[in-house]
């Protein structure tokens, strides 16, 4: 099982920082941080830049990596370490990508710790999308085998009410994560696009999505393919549910939302804790029309299988949306009431691919 955000937590022996961060991984100490990725002696291209928090890259920071990657089609090779740091990557750097060095992405972490109600220096609050670890506005972005987190935790702040945490915001079309994981309580992944009627298409495959309420949410065309969602334990709830799973927030024009294919989903809370999912209407765009796929994945006990949908407001109603479901297996998908199970003919269902959501760009 992936050692999760809450593993990491329960890991350390110092009451420091999130994540246990007293110790680097035993990658970083070896002669060769970048692995196969070659050094800053040996690029593997004029475009490769590499990061290591040790000295031994162009830059100790992944920001600093980024600033000073202009242009297009620009490589940040990343050492295994904890770079504790916002990071923005802005629409000009186009065709980007991450590679953390080991192959293993729980030795390259991103991490930050901040919430939507964090205050800024000079007044005010952060908000959700300034709560990002780390943004990604840039068409033709790929990560592999790196760790986004967002390590700030309502337990230690219960003077905070805006308690939304993100780890990554993907607004870019063409964006790929592969063999990534994203870390977080509320908000964790935030699949959105730069502007309504903006083309984001999004691919994740083989990542590990973890958190509590709406850890999953945006308005990107996003595919979630061998993907492992994991739903955390609450101690400060005494009854379900303790939070959802998905919280798309599609616009009415765009005929493709959120699919979840071949993957799965599991929990740490007791069972039937959690919603699959509930629909996202923001007051940017009150005519949204929150679509969701879920097929051929096992959602596991956690998953309420009676009433998987809930509301997010009364004013949209959960029926109203586009949520529909195909040859799920587990606890948390047997059909117990089926007008709370929307179900996909065979037919339909053909039209629910990864090709069919991405069209002419093909990530895999």
């Amino acid at each position: 099982m992936p050692l999760s955000r809450r593993g990491f937590l329960t890991a350390g022996t110092a009451a420091t920082a999130a994540l246990a961060l007293t110790a680097a991984p035993a990658h970083a100490l070896t002669t060769r941080p970048f692995g196969r990725y070659g050094s800053p002696a040996r690029r593997l291209t004029p475009g490769t830049l590499y990061v290591d928090p040790y000295g031994r890259g162009d830059f100790a920071t992944v920001q600093a990596a980024v600033t000073a990657a202009t242009g297009s089609g620009r490589t940040l090779v990343i050492a295994p370490g904890r770079y504790r740091e916002t990071v923005a990557v802005d629409a000009g750097r186009t065709e980007m990508t991450w590679i953390g060095a080991s192959e293993n992405p729980r030795d390259v972490v991103v991490v930050h710790d901040r919430a939507a109600g964090t205050p800024k220096p000079g007044g005010g609050t952060y908000g959700t999308t300034g709560s990002a670890t780390a943004t990604v506005q840039a068409d033709g972005f790929t990560a592999r085998w790196i760790t986004f987190a967002n390590d700030w935790l309502r337990a230690d702040h219960p003077e905070t009410s805006g308690t939304q945490a993100v780890a990554l915001k993907a607004q870019g079309d063409r964006g790929a994560f592969l063999h990534c994981r994203f870390l977080g309580h509320q908000d964790t992944l935030y699949a959105d696009s730069m502007a309504l009627g903006a083309l984001a298409r999004q691919y994740y495959a083989h990542c590990y999505v973890e958190g509590d309420v709406d850890f999953v949410f945006g308005r990107a065309t996003a595919v979630y393919e061998h993907c492992h969602f994991r739903t955390l334990n609450r101690t400060d709830l005494a009854a379900a549910p303790y939070g959802f799973v998905f919280a798309p927030s599609t616009a009415a024009a765009d005929p493709r939302g959120y699919l979840v294919t071949h993957s799965r989903v599991s929990s740490e809370a007791p069972d039937a804790f959690y919603k699959l999912a509930r629909p996202w209407v923001p007051s940017s765009d009150p005519t949204a029309r929150p679509m969701l796929t879920v097929r051929d994945t096992r959602l596991g006990p956690g998953i309420d299988a009676a009433a998987p949908y809930t509301d997010m407001s009364a004013a949209h109603p959960w029926q109203n949306q586009r949520f529909a479901e195909y040859r799920n297996t587990g606890p948390g998908a047997v059909v117990t009431v089926p007008e709370n199970r929307p179900r996909l003919t065979a037919a339909q269902a053909a039209l629910h691919t990864p090709a069919a959501y991405l069209g002419d760009w093909n990530p895999r």
